[in-house]
C-alpha cells in the first residue's frame, strides 16, 4: 500500500507543515500548485525534496483560492475548471522537469476534490484536463463504496485511476469521508489511525461513522505531515505497512 501526502503548501514568509520529517516516510507527493497554497519556490524546493528521497511527484491543484486554502466550492465552468487544472500542472510540470524529474500523477484539492466525487460535470472536466496534459499521467481519486462509475470514466477517458482512502478520517455508510465540520470527522488518536490504516491495507471493513462495516478498495492511503503528531502517526503507519517499496 502505497502512502501519500499533501505538501509544498507554504506561501512566502508563511510556514506550513513538516515536509522534511514526512517525506522520507511517504511514497507519493501531492505537491501544491500555488491556487491553494504554495508559490514557485515552494513548488521547486517540495520537488527537489521529493526527488532526493524518490518520492512520485503529482500535482495537487485546486479552486483558485488563498484565503480559503481550496476549502471553499467556486461556481466555475466545466471548461474554467479544466483550464486551471491544466495551468497548475503545467507549472508543477515545468519545475518538476528543471529538477530532472516528471509528474505521475493529479490529486484535486480540497473543494475541487469533493467536488468532482460529487458532481460528474466537475469531474469530466478535471478528466479532460488531465487527459489533455502532454504528459500520460493518472488521477487519483476517493474510493467510495461504489467505484465503478468513476473506473468507466476513467476507462472512458483513457485515464489511469489511483483510488484513494484515509487513514485520519471518518466516513459515511456510501464511503465519501465526513465534512471537516461534524464532530469526529477528523481522528488525532495515533492508535485509531493506524488501525484504520492497517485495515484498509489488508482490505477489511471499516466502522463508519453510523456505526456500519465498510470496504474500501485502495491503491494509497492519505497521510499527513502538518505537526510532530501527524509525523508519529505517519511513522507508526509506515512501521505497520513495512517499508518503502
Amino acid at each position: 500500500m502505497l502512502l501519500n501526502c499533501d505538501l509544498g503548501e507554504s506561501f512566502g514568509a508563511w510556514t506550513m507543515g513538516l515536509d522534511d520529517q514526512v517525506m522520507p516516510l511517504i511514497d507519493q507527493a501531492n505537491i501544491a500548485c500555488g491556487f491553494h497554497a504554495g508559490d514557485p519556490s515552494v513548488m521547486q524546493k517540495t520537488v527537489h525534496l521529493a526527488l532526493a528521497q524518490g518520492v512520485s511527484l503529482g500535482a495537487h491543484p485546486a479552486y483558485p483560492d488563498l484565503q480559503g486554502f481550496g476549502r471553499r466550492s467556486m461556481a466555475c465552468t466545466p471548461e474554467e475548471i479544466t483550464a486551471l487544472v491544466l495551468y497548475q500542472i503545467g507549472a508543477l510540470q515545468n519545475i518538476a522537469a528543471s529538477e530532472g524529474g516528471k509528474l505521475s500523477y493529479v490529486k484535486p484539492h480540497g473543494a475541487l476534490y469533493n467536488d468532482m466525487m460529487r458532481d460528474s460535470k466537475v469531474l469530466k472536466a478535471v478528466m479532460l484536463a488531465v487527459k489533455k496534459s502532454p504528459l500520460p499521467l493518472a488521477l487519483m481519486a476517493m474510493s467510495t463504496a461504489d467505484n465503478s462509475a468513476l473506473k468507466q470514466l476513467c476507462a472512458d477517458y483513457q485515464v489511469p485511476l489511483l483510488l484513494e482512502a484515509f487513514a485520519d478520517r471518518a466516513y459515511d455508510k456510501a464511503g465519501f469521508i465526513v465534512s471537516r465540520s461534524t464532530p469526529g470527522a477528523v481522528y488525532h488518536q495515533q492508535e485509531t489511525i493506524v488501525e484504520q490504516a492497517t485495515k484498509l491495507a489488508a482490505g477489511k471493513a471499516i466502522q463508519t461513522l453510523e456505526g456500519e462495516d465498510l470496504i474500501l478498495e485502495a491503491d494509497t492511503l492519505c497521510v499527513h505531515g502538518d505537526n510532530p503528531e501527524s509525523i508519529k502517526a505517519v511513522k507508526a503507519i509506515r512501521a505497520a505497512l513495512g517499508e518503502k517499496a
